[in-house]
């Protein structure tokens, strides 16, 4: 196989993988957005989710228990900010904010308490960890020119939950377009009284929202301490749960364009690793630090120069009082 060719596809298969937090994430915010819930709380409820899974796998051995134990949790963080933000109307970004600062102390602190690493999880065993899936015919298709070679490499080989992450983005297209749910979801964010008159809970719509949100950022999560990484470590979330809002906003609360902006922000973040002590030719080589800062530039020059008008949902970050 050409080697340039093999790079490629080497690098395309980091862009996957280290798409699917910020794509679970970006879709978990899409939902609560469209129902007129500002999350900000997105990088926290991984964190969170991710220390859960860590612990639990840790502590069980079971990957599957630590993906459920990431979803509780998550779910959980989920239902503390629509607590704060829908029943009792408080501020929505403040909320979010609680949300985040209170998972990044705590987390290292009871993973301190509890396994006496200094503020980390490991996470041991091979049933601890999800691993590698093997698609079908991997062999057979691997001997094809170009294609077999995209096919072993980027297509096969990944855990399970990368191909969750592939299938919710058709799932969610589907449910917000084509379901009775999002219908009433994209009218909870953009009218909300007009789908109290209705006889819609409003409250309750936003509730469901938050739910799923919750359980997208805890697969979120649990694929960043037993999936991707092999432990939970301090902010290992490293502002995806930001880059996901970044998304979101870029795609402009739109399921497929979000995706694409996850795709670039993760095609970016590979290519800062290859380029890590790379001579470029007439440029020699770049400082690590001003590599590593290229997905966060990338995300504010399209935020302030080239994404456009992005019309949000009209209700957002309004809590809604229903009137009497």
């Amino acid at each position: 196989m050409d080697t340039g060719y093999l790079s490629f596809l080497l690098l395309l298969d980091s862009t996957i993988r280290l798409a699917t937090p910020l794509i679970l994430a970006a879709l978990a915010g899409l939902f609560s957005e469209r129902s007129g819930v500002v999350d900000i709380g997105l990088e926290g409820k991984m964190l969170g989710a991710a220390f859960a899974a860590a612990a639990a796998a840790a502590a069980t051995g079971s990957a599957w228990i630590g993906l459920l134990a990431a979803v509780i949790v998550s779910l959980s963080l989920a239902m503390v900010h629509g607590f704060a933000s829908i029943t009792h109307r408080g501020d929505q970004v403040v909320s979010g904010m609680a949300i985040n600062i209170t998972v990044a102390g705590l987390g290292p602190t009871l993973a301190d308490a509890w396994f006496h690493q200094a503020g980390r999880v490991p996470v041991q065993g091979t049933g601890a960890r999800f691993q590698p899936v093997e698609l079908p015919f991997r062999e057979a298709i691997g001997d094809i020119p170009v294609l077999g070679p995209l096919y072993v490499e980027v297509i096969s080989g990944h855990n399970i939950l990368v191909y969750v992450a592939v299938l919710s983005v058709p799932l969610v297209s589907w449910v917000l377009y084509r379901t009775r749910f999002g219908l009433r979801l994209r009218a909870v964010g953009e009218n909300p009284s007009a789908v109290d008159t209705a006889g819609i809970s409003v409250t309750f719509m936003r509730y469901k929202a938050l739910m799923v949100t919750g359980l997208l950022c805890g697969i979120a999560g649990a694929y960043l301490s037993i999936a991707q990484n092999v432990g939970f470590i301090r902010d290992m979330t490293a502002g995806k749960g930001y880059l996901a809002l970044a998304a979101l906003i870029f795609g402009k609360w739109r399921p497929v364009p979000t995706v694409f902006a996850c795709l670039l922000f993760a095609f970016t973040d590979a290519l800062q690793a290859r380029l890590q002590g790379v001579d470029i030719p007439g440029v020699g080589q770049i400082p690590t630090q001003a590599i590593q800062a290229l997905p966060y530039l990338l995300t504010i020059l399209l935020l302030a120069g080239f994404v456009g008008r992005a019309v949000a949902p009209r209700a957002i970050g309004q809590p809604y009082v229903k009137e009497r």
